[in-house]
């Protein structure tokens, strides 16, 4: 038997982990946003508000995620709190969500850094040999997987800190107004931010791989949400005090760069995008197998290759997301992601808070506090859902219902043991 000792993952590559599911693309094109919706200062302070809401979901997902040991996350939550059909249904819904995630950022990725004559063959080609080199990459495993997505993220983060440095220490090129509360969407902005926030909770999904979990799951999600919050703050002041026409601007990172460097800056900031969308798509090919071999752990799917790897899920993963992308765009489908991850948010809350007020995985009725606000903007996040994104959703819980009871006697859901 494995023991969490001589797991792959440590602190520093599940912190950065955490921090490479939160800092993406989206950062590189929200400032602009953040300003038509909350004009001037108000955009920085949606940012540090925003964190600062998230901080007690983030602590929700820190403390049950450290209690299981086994790669999941929701899955294993939903299972142990409210049975294996919703254990299955939540699995299916996060498995099935980040599988159009992936194909969509895959697409999207190739369009940007391919020239037109590529045509749209030609990019879905391109999006298939991406995943299909990421997909090798994270077959030799664990090991290797930790160190492309470490060094993704340092590459990553060195021009945003860089920018978000020498935006604080050189004076605003320009005046700020204060914008009146009442010309303020806090609502609307506040919905913006969040999904640049979304990506801590996929730290306890490799859970199963970490080293003394207990301690390490914790740290890693606090500290990527707390970093990358601060990162967060010092770009969206730096772009509202240096870029005049904020909320006209395309590309407001690069413009930024522009502004308080030059325009080799502007390109090298440019190229962190990239950088940063390679950094998601390999995040994502690393992690979304694990949905699907927690769905399944008593069958081949759940078998973990000496490198850590569910090679078969992984394989099927690979196939499906390859489908995805040669059927064409389904970009509309991306909705689903976030209903999702605040699906898991909500989750977390109601299971954290059964497992407290019954005592049981080591919690008391103490730990329940952080369920409570978790619960709170979850719901205030779906409510901006639209009818046809809840459709979506609903339609993949109703398949994945359906699939279980046609596979219930095929396969094996064990309640995970008690930590």
């Amino acid at each position: 038997m494995t023991t969490t000792s001589s797991r792959p993952l440590g602190t520093a590559s599940l912190l950065a982990l955490g921090v490479n599911g939160i800092v993406g693309v989206g950062i590189f094109f929200t400032p602009n946003k953040l300003a038509q919706l909350a004009p001037g200062w108000s955009s920085v302070a949606v940012v540090g508000l925003t964190g600062l809401a998230l901080l007690p979901v983030a602590l929700a997902v820190a403390t049950i995620g450290s209690r299981f040991h086994e790669d999941g996350g929701p899955v294993l939550y939903a299972r142990a709190a409210f049975g294996e059909l919703a254990g299955f249904a939540v699995g299916w819904l996060a498995y099935s969500a980040a599988l159009f995630s992936m194909a969509t950022v895959m697409n999207g990725f190739m369009q940007a850094v391919l020239p037109a004559t590529f045509g749209v063959l030609g990019v879905r080609a391109a999006a298939i040999g991406l995943l299909t080199a990421l997909t090798l990459i994270a077959a030799t495993g664990i090991k290797v997987s930790a160190g492309v997505w470490n060094t993704l993220t340092v590459l990553k983060l060195l021009p945003l800190f860089a920018l978000a440095a020498v935006a604080t220490l050189l004076a605003p090129h320009h005046a700020v107004a204060v914008a009146p509360a009442a010309h303020v969407q806090w609502g609307r902005a506040a919905l913006t931010a969040v999904f640049v926030f979304q990506g801590f909770e996929i730290v306890p999904v490799l859970a199963g791989q970490a080293r003394d979990p207990s301690r390490t799951i914790p740290v890693a999600v606090l500290g990527s949400l707390a970093l990358s919050t601060a990162l967060y703050l010092l770009l969206q002041r730096g772009a509202v005090a240096g870029i005049a026409d904020l909320s006209d601007t395309g590309a407001p990172l690069v413009a930024m760069g522009e502004a308080y460097g030059s325009k080799g800056f502007g390109r090298v900031v440019s190229i962190g995008t990239s950088v940063s969308a390679m950094g998601i798509c390999f995040g994502m090919v690393a992690t979304t197998p694990r949905f699907l071999s927690a769905l399944a752990p008593s069958t081949r799917f759940g078998k973990v290759s000496e490198g850590g790897v569910p090679l078969l899920a992984l394989g099927t993963t690979w196939a499906v997301v390859a489908a995805i992308l040669s059927l064409g765009s389904l970009g509309e489908l991306l909705a689903l992601s976030s209903l999702s991850v605040v699906m898991q948010y909500l989750l977390v809350a109601l299971a954290l808070a059964k497992f407290a007020f019954k005592g049981e995985r080591g919690l008391s009725a103490r730990h329940a506090w952080s369920a409570v606000p978790t619960v709170l903007v979850a719901l205030v996040l779906v409510s901006g859902a639209e009818r046809k994104e809840w459709a979506v959703a609903g339609g993949s819980v109703a398949l994945g219902c359906a699939l279980y009871f046609v596979l219930r006697d095929r396969i094996v859901l064990p309640r995970p043991e008690l930590k």
